[in-house]
């Protein structure tokens, strides 16, 4: 039997790729997302403390998307050239710095600058593995490798939410720092050190892998090489400039900034809505606030596993985002039973959450190359000033009406509205894009 045609011998080498990668890359993304959100849980003491109003609190949340924004592009581009393991790692290490840095903030000036610079610290991290990810694993198999890598997300709520309440309650008044300092410099810490684990640990491509055989990388670089021809010959594109004329990017920066307004909304403003319905110490917020990741990390892999066994993407995320907007109606509507919420906040999560991974496979079935690198990058810095904007539009919401009940009722349109655009332009039971 030949080994190279052998179904068994694919398994052999995409477990491999499993095991040495996604449990890393997973790692970077937990600590990514809680350098990220943190401030969520922050806000609980910090606003308080320093005397920062809701809506103070919402643009310093924000503003940390506009440096995101700015520099996503050039980040994934540069990558390209130098290999993902040097600059994911300055990456790493640059942004726990910045985020150990927003322990000493005492003016909203001061609070809003770090976030900023920690957004452009950070630009590039998320659309730089995404990247990364079609280095490594074909198409067919790309949405499972996305999801279980984005899991991270739902994993950042699980471990996140307690890990923040523990150590915001626990080294509260302790070498006279408050409990929300603490937070950002004892969770800023792995980010520093995992940038040094990139270094020795990342491969660039799979053509230097020494943990697979000669045998293996053939295989593997073949397939990938083979995949990039069927794009080019069916009229996909690999030149960067025509990333900024092609429409199917701009419907897809569309798409994603509509759903990254509905999961940045909750992410900022989830531990307040827990804390105000639950009325307890933070610690039990944070264990609260695990429930609706729990659910979305189940929700991801299924969805996702779904998704590329029937190789069909549209409904896929528009089913799951609408799930999400159904959560986030519920919640609202349920506004003052805790543990109604809770399940509607839990619905929303698997729906918005396990609508992310099946979207990053619509992108990479039509961009090779520079196309891939910078259209990717274009994609997510758009859609996250949906980051920028959703914390903003929630606090103002919120003061002018007194509850976040409305606000979670906008937060549901843009997740609807994400999940139109994506019927409207891309709704095939196989997709299939070439370029106009």
């Amino acid at each position: 039997m030949v080994h190279t045609e052998s179904a068994v011998f694919a398994q052999q080498i995409f477990r491999k790729l499993d095991k040495r990668l996604l449990p890393l890359l997973i790692s970077l993304y937990i600590v990514a997302y809680l350098d990220r959100v943190n401030i969520g849980f922050a806000k609980l003491t910090m606003t308080k403390e320093l005397g920062f109003s809701d809506s103070v609190y919402g643009l310093g949340a924000g503003i940390f998307f506009l440096g995101y924004f700015l520099f996503e592009v050039p980040s994934n581009l540069i990558l390209q050239r130098v290999g993902a393991k040097l600059w994911i790692a300055r990456i790493m290490i640059v942004w726990g710095i910045l985020s150990a840095a927003t322990m000493f903030v005492t003016t909203p000036f001061q609070f809003y600058t770090v976030r900023f610079l920690l957004g452009l610290g950070e630009a590039g991290f998320t659309p730089g593995i995404i990247l990364y990810l079609t280095y490594w694993y074909p198409a067919i198999r790309r949405a499972k490798a996305t999801a279980t890598f984005m899991s991270a997300i739902a994993w950042a709520g699980i471990i996140g939410g307690p890990l923040s309440g523990f150590i915001m309650t626990t080294f509260n008044g302790m070498a006279n720092l408050a409990g929300w300092q603490w937070l950002f410099l004892l969770e800023a810490l792995p980010a520093i050190i995992l940038g040094l684990v990139v270094i020795i640990w990342m491969d660039n491509n799979p053509s230097t892998a020494q943990w697979l055989s000669s045998e293996e990388r053939t295989w593997l670089v073949e397939q990938l090489l083979n995949e990039t021809k069927k794009k080019q010959q069916s009229g996909h594109f690999d030149s960067f400039a025509k990333v900024f004329t092609n429409s199917k990017v701009w419907w897809l920066s569309g798409a994603y900034f509509s759903i990254v307004m509905g999961v940045y909304g909750i992410t900022f403003w989830l531990p307040q809505i827990v804390n105000e319905l639950d009325k307890q110490n933070i610690q039990q917020t944070g264990l609260l606030t695990a429930i609706p990741y729990l659910l979305a990390v189940v929700g991801m892999i299924v969805i996702s596993h779904s998704s590329d066994k029937y190789q069909e993407r549209c409904w896929h995320f528009a089913l799951s985002a609408m799930l999400g907007s159904v959560g986030l109606i519920l919640s609202g509507y349920y506004n003052d039973s805790l543990a109604l919420t809770l399940l509607a906040l839990s619905v929303s999560c698997l729906g918005t959450l396990s609508a992310l991974p099946v979207f990053w496979s619509l992108p990479t079935q039509f961009l090779n190359g520079a196309a891939a690198a910078g259209g990717i990058a274009l994609i997510n810095s758009f859609g996250n000033l949906a980051g920028y904007l959703s914390p903003v539009l929630v606090a103002w919401l919120k003061e002018a009406t007194g509850n976040l009940t409305n606000a979670l009722y906008m937060m549901a349109a843009w997740l609807m509205l994400s999940a139109i655009i994506v019927i409207l332009n891309f709704n095939s039971t196989r997709i299939s894009f070439h370029s106009k």
